[in-house]
This record gives structure tokens, C-alpha cells and sequence, in this order.
């Protein structure tokens, strides 16, 4: 039997250097019980380290998580990179690790903190997080896929860090699974103002970096469970599974 299931598929945590410190695993899944929020994604900036505390964290919250990335090309777009297990996840980022340069500044871009599922610090990463990889959009929706994953373009309506700010079209040989926006444009506003075909599909999730900000946007998926494979079926539309914006 099919029913709906929130999901906010867009979270960062302490670990991304633009990230409330606030957003530690513990708070992040008790504010998503308290938004409603049945399946999350954390996509931290060009890292999946602190995805293992989170999963512990929700481990007895009936929430799923899914691990995931937010990457930012050598074009500067930024593109999520969501998985069905920690280990494709950390072979992504061992991959992106290899390809960014750069050591962060904390009094410029802020801490990167590494945290375990009690809430507590264990560490800091010192690698440019906010910084772009020399990986292509290209090439990052192709090791998503060879890993598994699905590959969703970030934020597109915005001005900054998306492929349409920064690129104005999407690629013919680039197969994103799907689009997000923001809560500011529709689905119909999104296909007029950027010429994108009907079978375009979109997603609608948070970006959140404050607590305050999860669930503030979000899709129901039609699903039988909350799972990464139903949520890749809905994309596909299989089997009558579906994304519904709200």
C-alpha cells in the first residue's frame, strides 16, 4: 500500500562551515521529529563525515536518514549526491577529497566540526569545505551514478551556486535524477523561466543551516516505505510511486 512521506533531502550540520554550530546530530533529528520530517538527507559541503553520528543519533527516532554530499563543481554549482549507505557516501567523498584544494580559515569561513551521536566535538576538519572541486558537473553526476547514487541539482532558482546562475542551461549529456527549488518558485514558474521539458522532476528541500530551517521546505514522496530505492522509484515514476510538492 502506497502512502505519503515527508522528506527533507537537503541538511547540513556543525560540519559545514556555513552551518549553525547548533546543527548537531542530536538536535537536527529531534527538530526534524518535531517538523515532521520522516526521511533526511544530511548533504554537508564536500563531506559526509558526520553522517555515521546522525544515523546513530535517529537510530531509534523511526526517522531515515540518508547520507549524502552537497558538491560544488569547478563550475561552482552546486549539486547533492545522495546515497543508500555510508560506504558509497565515503567513497564519494574520498573522491572529492582528492580534488579540493585549499585549508579552511575558521575565522573567515567559520569551524568545521566533527561530532559523534552524543552531541559531543571529536574533532575538526581542516580541508576548504566552501571551496569548489576541480570536478566538472559532469563528471560529479557520473561518479554519483557509478556509486549509485542520486544526483540532484541544487537550489537552481537561486542566483549564486546553481547550474543555472552559473552555466544559464542544463547540459543535454548531463542526467540529473532531479531539480530542486526553493519555496519561491513553482514548478510551472521554474519550466517558463528556465525552458525546461515537462518531464523535468522537481524536488523541493530545505538547505537548512539552522535548526529553525529544517522542514521549511520539503516534498511528499507516494511511497510503500520510506527508503532510498522507493525515493529513486519516484523519481523515475515506477510502479506509481511519485513526488508530490507542497
Amino acid at each position: 500500500m502506497l502512502r505519503r512521506f515527508r522528506a527533507d533531502l537537503h541538511v547540513h550540520t556543525c560540519l559545514s562551515p556555513c552551518g549553525d554550530l547548533q546543527m548537531s546530530p542530536q538536535k537536527i533529528i529531534a527538530q526534524s521529529q518535531k517538523q515532521g520530517v520522516q526521511i533526511l538527507a544530511i548533504c554537508d559541503h564536500n563531506s559526509a563525515e558526520n553522517i555515521p553520528a546522525v544515523l546513530k543519533a535517529a537510530a531509534s527516532s523511526g526517522i531515515v536518514v540518508l547520507p549524502g554530499l552537497e558538491i560544488c563543481t569547478s563550475e561552482e554549482v552546486h549539486i547533492l549526491a545522495i546515497f543508500d549507505n555510508v560506504r558509497s557516501a565515503t567513497e564519494m567523498q574520498e573522491l572529492v577529497y582528492g580534488y579540493l584544494n585549499g585549508i579552511n580559515q575558521p575565522e573567515v569561513f567559520g569551524l568545521q566540526v566533527v561530532a559523534n551521536e552524543l552531541d559531543e566535538v571529536v574533532g575538526f576538519q581542516d580541508k576548504l569545505l566552501i571551496g569548489a572541486t576541480d570536478l566538472t558537473v559532469g563528471q560529479v553526476v557520473v561518479e554519483t551514478h557509478r556509486l549509485g547514487g542520486l544526483a540532484i541539482a541544487s537550489h537552481i532558482d537561486r542566483e549564486s551556486y546553481s547550474i543555472m546562475s552559473q552555466l544559464g542551461f542544463i547540459p543535454e549529456d548531463v542526467k540529473f535524477d532531479a531539480l530542486e527549488l526553493t519555496r519561491f518558485t513553482t514548478d510551472q514558474e521554474a519550466r517558463i523561466r528556465f525552458a525546461l521539458p515537462q518531464s523535468c522532476v522537481f524536488v523541493r528541500n530545505s538547505d537548512a543551516h539552522t535548526l529553525e530551517d529544517i522542514g521549511s521546505n520539503t516534498s511528499e514522496y507516494l511511497l510503500e516505505r520510506p527508503a532510498f530505492e522507493e525515493i529513486q522509484m519516484a523519481l523515475n515514476h515506477e510502479a506509481s510511486r511519485m513526488v508530490c510538492l507542497v
